[in-house]
């Protein structure tokens, strides 16, 4: 399925991707779909395919600040926190860029097609070294994780194994003298042993956005305006969800509100952008 123009340009034709001019080996060429932002701020998210509901709720949370803050959000729109990384700047209003290993002829995984739409609608782009018609191999993936942190001015691995391919892109992000988050998890989590070990190893640890932007970019940190509620039971959900509640049965139940009424609660706070759904009946701030 065709999603627009498969553009060519040299790496220096743009200041977004003239930053790859220095990391080893620079791409020949690069093909683009879409539309390639202006140099600012940019943050790699990456991480495990098969994430636990903490990545994924960690993930979504960073990549929606950071978005929201105005930093380019970047990934390689695989399965898990790919996504979710990719999902959440769409969410925030920002711009996200995916970077494939495979030409751009086709999305992979093809289950992603409507994500790589929405990334282009909204003034995002598909990015990739391959040339139209090349489908990717095992290779092509590490030499991908290479442009996806040479884009970014910090990258993040929030949740991964030990033997995860994600330490193909930390290794490249250092090579680049790249700044290189990770995000502590529970150390009973054999989904959290590639984050933890990242940080044992010196990475910075990370557990907002702005640890990322007061270092790469603090004129971006703007502070929030604490949410609060127009209603008792639009400030009691908000309160539950500080406290780090998520699931919604639990809200309820906790909230003891009637079904109806925290239901009309909820719709009420979404729409008013103060919570916003993580997926699987699960809520954040």
């Amino acid at each position: 399925m065709k999603l627009g123009k498969i553009n060519r340009l040299s790496i220096v034709d743009s200041s977004f991707t003239s930053i790859l001019t220095t990391i080893a080996p620079p791409p020949k060429a690069l093909y683009y779909i879409g539309a390639l932002p202006e140099k600012r701020p940019t943050v790699a998210i990456v991480g495990s395919r098969r994430p636990t509901p903490y990545g994924i709720e960690v993930t979504r949370q960073l990549a929606y600040d950071l978005a929201k803050a105005g930093i380019t959000v970047i990934s390689g729109l695989a399965y898990g926190i790919d996504a979710a990384a990719h999902k959440a700047a769409l969410e925030a209003g920002g711009t996200t860029i995916a970077v494939l290993a495979n030409g751009l002829h086709r999305v992979y995984p093809t289950a992603h097609i409507g994500l790589a739409r929405d990334i282009i609608q909204k003034g995002g782009a598909l990015i990739s070294e391959m040339p139209p018609g090349e489908d990717a191999r095992a290779y092509h993936f590490l030499a991908r994780n290479r442009i996806i942190s040479g884009l970014a001015d910090a990258v993040v691995v929030t949740e991964a194994t030990d033997r995860s391919g994600t330490f193909s892109t930390a290794t490249h992000a250092l090579t680049q003298n790249k700044e290189l988050f990770a995000v502590p998890g529970p150390i009973t989590s054999l989904l959290s042993v590639g984050a933890n070990k990242l940080l044992k190893q010196g990475a910075h640890p990370v557990t907002s956005a702005q640890d990322i932007l007061e270092r790469i970019a603090p004129s971006y940190i703007v502070a929030a305006p604490e949410p609060l509620g127009d209603t008792t039971e639009e400030h009691l959900i908000i309160t539950l969800l500080k406290k780090g509640v998520r699931k919604g049965d639990e809200l309820q139940q906790q909230s003891m509100l009637s079904p109806q009424v925290y239901l009309q609660t909820l719709t009420m706070l979404e729409i008013k952008g103060i919570v916003r759904p993580l997926g699987g009946d699960r809520w954040s701030l």
